[in-house]
């Protein structure tokens, strides 16, 4: 079993996740796993890093097949006995003007975003080594759209005691409530991805939460983070920031040092700690 540190950025294959692995390649002493789908565009991208003279690892994860997900939680055990750097970056957005049925939308963005990622964390959270760091990539999107909740679903989000079952009972009617056609009665915005980063948001604080409860003497720092409007396939050439710029924030989360005592559940961007 190798005793060398070891990093996992899920879809990482292009955009974000792309520069992240890249930013931690240069920064992380370890090994930098590289993740995607498909095995080729995955391979491919590794081949990219090795010509800036970057070596990053290939590991297939699709994180909306759980046997997918055990594979790479098998592989981490076996080879690394664990895992010290594990960054939540997989995730899908319908365009603004796609015409796909909002409750298809809905379905589809909250099984990848929402369900998916919480699949990979109840998988590989238990591998954290003590003084990890996990970063669940999140979007300012999910402070947006936790403005246009009605005040009871509000209420929910911001709660310090709702439940892991609670949120995900919450998620689970968001998607019953739009293919009824009665989400907007019900109180929730109309933003599919919105929702399901606010998913992730209110995930972190829970999971952050829990490892307070149950391995507070480990250290481990878990936090979601806005990486900003980046220049990617999913958010378009006119957005803000390049894809190397996006990565500061979940890179700086990623590499806090053994001796930080926090940030710890909360939701940053531009490195600076946001109330939810």
């Amino acid at each position: 079993m190798s005793s060398v540190p070891v990093a996992v950025v899920t879809g990482s294959n292009k955009g974000i996740g792309f520069a992240i692995v890249r930013a931690l390649c240069k920064q992380f002493p370890g090994d930098v796993y590289l993740t995607a789908r498909d095995p080729g565009r995955g391979q491919e991208a590794v081949s990219k890093l090795q010509e800036e003279g970057l070596r990053a690892l290939f590991h297939q994860l699709d994180i909306d097949d759980l046997q997918s997900i055990r594979a790479l939680r098998d592989f981490l055990k076996e080879k690394y006995g664990g895992l010290n750097v594990l960054v939540n970056n997989a995730g899908i957005a319908f365009k603004v003007h796609d015409t796909t049925p909002f409750a298809v939308q809905a379905e589809v963005t909250l099984k990848t975003n929402f369900f998916g990622t919480r699949n990979v964390c109840t998988e590989l959270l238990p591998l954290v080594k003590p003084y990890g760091r996990v970063v669940n990539v999140s979007s300012m999107v999910s402070s947006s759209a936790l403005g246009g909740c009605s005040q009871e679903l509000q209420q929910k989000f911001r709660s310090n005691t709702i439940t892991e079952d609670e949120l995900v009972e919450l998620m689970t009617k968001f998607v019953d409530d739009t293919k009824k056609g009665v989400h907007e009665k019900e109180g929730w915005p109309n933003t599919a991805y919105g929702v399901s980063k606010i998913g992730v948001t209110v995930l972190s604080r829970i999971q952050a939460r829990m490892l307070n409860e149950k391995r507070k003497d480990d250290h481990v720092l878990l936090n979601a983070c806005c990486p900003g409007w980046v220049r990617t396939d999913m958010a378009g050439p006119k957005a803000t920031k390049s894809p190397d710029e996006g990565a500061e924030t979940p890179v700086y989360l990623a590499l806090l040092p053994s001796d930080a005592d926090g940030p710890h559940g909360q939701f940053l961007s531009n490195k600076t700690v946001r109330t939810w």
